[in-house]
Parts: C-alpha cells; structure tokens; sequence
C-alpha cells in the first residue's frame, strides 16, 4: 500500500442499521467542529489555558498513536516511509487539515504546511487572535503518530498558525534532544506530569470558585427570603398582575412551536426575558441563545455579524468567520430592535426567514441554518410600515406570533414584587445590610408612573441600596423624581368615592409629601394659600397654621 492509494472508500464503513462508523478498522465518531470548539471553550474557561493545552495535546497524542497502529494492522505498506507519511493523509481525510503539496512531513526539513486547520479556525471563532500556535490537539495527533512509526519519542510544535494571523499552520517534528532547552517549556505539555499539575491546580481554583459562589447564592437566597417572601418566579419573570400573566402564559405555550415570535412594548419593560422564556421552555432550549442589538449595528457590520463573511471579503477580513445565524444552530437568535435595520438588509433578513438559509459576505453559496428568530422593537411596526420604512412583508414574517410586554404602570401589582427583587440582588451586589423597603418608600414606588419600567426600577433601587443610612429604603433614599411623584387614585367598581373625598385624600397626600409646607403644597396644586387654608380648616384638622406655616 502507498500513500497516493489512500481513499475513503478503504478507509470508512458504515453500518446504517447498526448505528456503527469504522474507520481504519477502528470505530469513529463524527464530531461537529463547532462542538469540538466549544469543549475547548470550556476547558479553558474552567481549568485555564495552560490545563486546556495539555489535555488537549495529550488527548491528541494518544488518539495519533492509535491511528498509527490501526494503520499498521489494517494494510501492508511498502515500507516504514509510506507508514509514515499515511498519517498527514489520514488526517486529511478525516477533515481536521488540509496539507501543501510538497510539504506534508513535518520530520523533512520543509516540515509540513497545513491549510484549513480546523482547531485554528475555532479557536479564533471562540477566543480571537492567540499569541502563540493554537493547533494543540493537531500537535498531539502528529506527535502520537510520529513516535509509534518512529519508534521513538517525537514531538512536533508549530512555528507558524492561523490562529496568530499567519497565512498557513507550519509545524516541525524533531526529537527532544533536537528541540533542546530553548523549547522545554513547550514539550512540558506532553508530560503526564505537567498534566497532573494543571489539573490539580485547576481543580483548587475551581473549589475556590464553586466555594465563593455557593456562599454568594446562600446570601443571595437569604436576601431573597428576607426581602421577597410573596414572590412567585417562572424563570426569573414576576408576573403577579392579570396582563403580565396573561403575557407568560402565551409565551409559553406558543415556546412549544417554532414560530417567528415579534415581541413589542416599551424599552425597559423586559423583551429580552420574555425572549429567554420562550427559548427556555422550547425544545431547543439546550442550544445557544444568542441576542444581538441591531439598532446598535451600523448596516455593514451587521450584515458581517449575522452571516458571517469569507476571508478577504473586505479590509480588515483575515480569515473566514462565521456568523450569528451559524452560531445560533439548533437555538434561537433575538434580534433586538428589529425596526432599526436599514431597508437593504430588510430584504436579506426576509430572504434567510424565507428559504432558512444564509450566505456570508464574499461568498456566492448557501448555507443551511436551523435558527428559530425571535424579534424584538419598542417601535410601532404598524406604524412604519405605512409610512414605508419597513417592510410589509417581512413584519408579517416575523409577526407569526405578537407577545406585546406591558408598561410597568400598567401592571402596578408587579412594582413592589419586582422592586423587592431588584433590591435584593443589589443589596447581595454590594454587600449592604438592608432589610426591606420602608412603608412610605413602598408606597411611593406605587405613585410614580415608571416611564423607564423594569430598567428604571432596577436602576432606582440600586441607588437606593447605595445610599440608605439605615436597615431599610426610606423616601429619601428614592431618586428625586420619584419622590415627587403626586398619588393617582384609581377608581374600582363599587368603591367609587365623592369627588370631595377624592380631593380631601389628595390634598392631604401631597401636604404630607410637602412635610406639611402649606406654601409648596399651595403653589404645586396651583391654588392661593388662602384658598389651601380654607379647605384644612373646613374639614377640622387639628393643629392647622396660618398660611407659610408648616404643619406640626
């Protein structure tokens, strides 16, 4: 057997019915490389850089050494060489590289050129341009098989990667005495030892983590029985008004179909949460969620952010890069503030809502993708779609489902559940002793008509926890416009009050507001202070000044 007669035909078996892939004799699997990228994407980010390298180096040292002998057993080569040199060839087959011809050995002094390095490719995809090579796993593959052909230890580290913005990937295989002391740091990721180490070193960082996060949610969750006793939480959404239920309840039974959602309301009252209800409660729930704020997006870049572009595309396009839609297979793509996109890119979103399926910048073919898109806008779509801003076709492509979020004075039940949840996550933030809302502080936030909603809430408490002096929030630790904000009196069904009693509360309301300033309260009701005078004393009140005097 030669190199050159290496095919897939001899290679790769398939048994449909057994559920079996061999390859080289040896049972295979086939892996996407997006999910070969994200283990990476965990490694690193659980057990750090230096952990993940080696894992990953050893992981491909021990499956090269297999393949090696797979390779052995399952043909007659005409010699060692060609043994030797089925290996670049095998890979290539399999897709992990693609090598220059003429440069395929990485023990010749050439060394062996790779294009199209997989691990390069999604190592940029998750973490960007590297300081140093990134094709560890290929680097173990080589080195595995290298040794057993060999029959000696061989190490083979790259010079030259895509993944620090090289053209090609370019490794060297040489023993260690050839690599010398210059390059012990490097071989160290092929000991055991090393591996060991990390992960021991790892390990301790991660109890540390888990330790720190377990007494945070512990404190988390005191805070919350402490000060959210009647809160009841679908997935992180209060909902204890009759509107805002009536919103949950359609969010998740339309989650169990995968229809277009367009969710409206005002900006701050929650989109993005509903959004991630409806991904939750779906089946793709164990897929990605991805959100992206289009209004924030100049046109170009956006196009490039959602479809992804080919190397070379445009300046500043050094490699191909996949886009969001790509990144969003099998889960759901938010895209926020839909009625900002400009018209050209209207029709290209319309087209991939059309035929599921994107095609990048610079590139003339299609890709399938397997997204559910979620919308998302505070604009009136209807509205701009007479005006002849957006497009008729594609809001009603998106309009499969409406879940239109409420205001929050529009759902006054769900204020103080919320506010004593916002105030609880701020109070475990920045480690205050807080207890609770005072009864006038809670009985101000029911006044204020919220034109922020949940954002301006959120953001409310978080400046009253930072600067209560005492164990709860008082008025005066409440922003100033909330402070000021007169009572509204809302008119129920057989609890309809005289006008003159309506007036009595509410006069009273804003001079105990003013502190009892007969002065201010006269001018904020636009009358004279006789006339405010007049009134106190015509219903008796007790201890009434003269105008400009204050109340006892």
């Amino acid at each position: 057997m030669r190199v050159e007669d290496l095919h897939h035909e001899e290679l790769l078996e398939l048994d449909p019915e057994g559920g079996v892939i061999r390859f080289a004799g040896q049972r295979a699997l086939l892996l996407d490389a997006v999910a070969m990228g994200l283990l990476r994407q965990y490694l690193v980010e659980n057990f750090g850089l230096t952990a993940a390298r080696a894992v990953l180096t050893q992981f491909g040292f021990a499956h090269g050494w297999r393949m090696a002998t797979a390779l052995e057993e399952e043909f007659e080569w005409e010699n060692d060489e060609e043994w030797r040199r089925a290996g670049p060839r095998v890979y290539t087959l399999e897709g992990l590289f693609r090598t220059q011809p003429g440069a395929d050995d990485p023990l010749t002094k050439k060394g062996a050129m790779l294009l199209a390095s997989y691990e390069a490719e999604q190592h940029l995809l998750h973490f960007g341009r590297s300081d140093a090579g990134v094709c560890w796993t290929i680097c173990g593959l080589m080195s595995g098989y290298l040794s057993h052909t060999a029959d000696k230890e061989i190490y083979v580290l790259e010079d030259r990667c895509l993944g620090v913005g090289h053209a090609a990937c370019h490794l060297l295989g040489r023993t260690s005495e050839e690599w010398g002391d210059e390059h012990a740091e490097e071989l160290a990721f092929f000991d055991s030892g090393r591996l060991t180490e990390c992960l021991d070193v790892s390990l301790s960082r991660v109890t540390e983590t888990l330790k720190a996060a377990e007494e945070k949610l512990q404190a988390h969750r005191r805070a919350l029985v402490r000060v959210v006793r009647d809160v009841e939480e679908p997935l992180g959404i209060v909902a204890k008004s009759p509107n805002m239920q009536h919103v949950v309840d359609l969010a998740r039974r339309v989650a169990k179909v995968d229809a277009t959602v367009l969710i409206t309301g005002e900006s701050g009252v929650g989109k993005e949460r509903i959004a991630r209800l409806v991904h939750d409660e779906s089946t793709r729930e164990v897929g990605p969620f991805i959100a992206v704020n289009c209004g924030a997006i100049t046109e170009t870049l956006l196009e490039s952010e959602l479809f992804g572009h080919k190397r070379g595309a445009f300046t500043g396009a050094t490699s191909d890069r996949p886009g969001l839609f790509e990144a969003a297979n099998r889960g759901t793509l938010l895209l926020d503030e839909i009625g900002e996109i400009s018209p050209g890119m209207q029709v290209k979103l319309l087209r991939v809502l059309q035929e599921r399926e994107i095609r990048r910048v610079g590139e003339n073919k299609s890709r399938p993708v397997d997204v559910r898109v979620l919308a998302a806008t505070n604009r009136d779509l209807v509205d701009e779609v007479t005006k002849g801003s957006f497009r008729q076709d594609l809001y009603y492509r998106l309009k499969v489902v409406e879940l239109h979020v409420p205001p929050l004075r529009d759902r006054r039940d769900d204020i103080l559940p919320l506010a004593r949840l916002l105030l609880a996550d701020a109070v475990v933030r920045m480690a205050r002793k807080i207890s609770g809302l005072t009864p006038r502080s809670a009985d101000q936030l029911l006044r204020y008509d919220w034109p922020g909603n949940v954002r301006e809430l959120e953001n409310a408490m978080e400046r009253a926890v930072a600067l209560a002096r005492g164990s709860r929030v008082d008025l005066d630790d409440l922003p100033e416009e909330i402070r000021q904000a007169f009572p509204r009196p809302v008119a129920a069904e057989g609890a309809v009050q005289p006008l003159r009693d309506v007036e009595k509360e509410y006069i009273l309301s804003v001079l105990k507001l003013n502190g009892g300033n007969q002065t201010r309260t006269a001018e904020q009701l636009c009358i004279g202070s006789a006339t405010l005078y007049r009134k106190l004393k015509a219903w008796g009140l007790i201890g009434v000044k003269r105008p400009n005097q204050a109340m006892p």
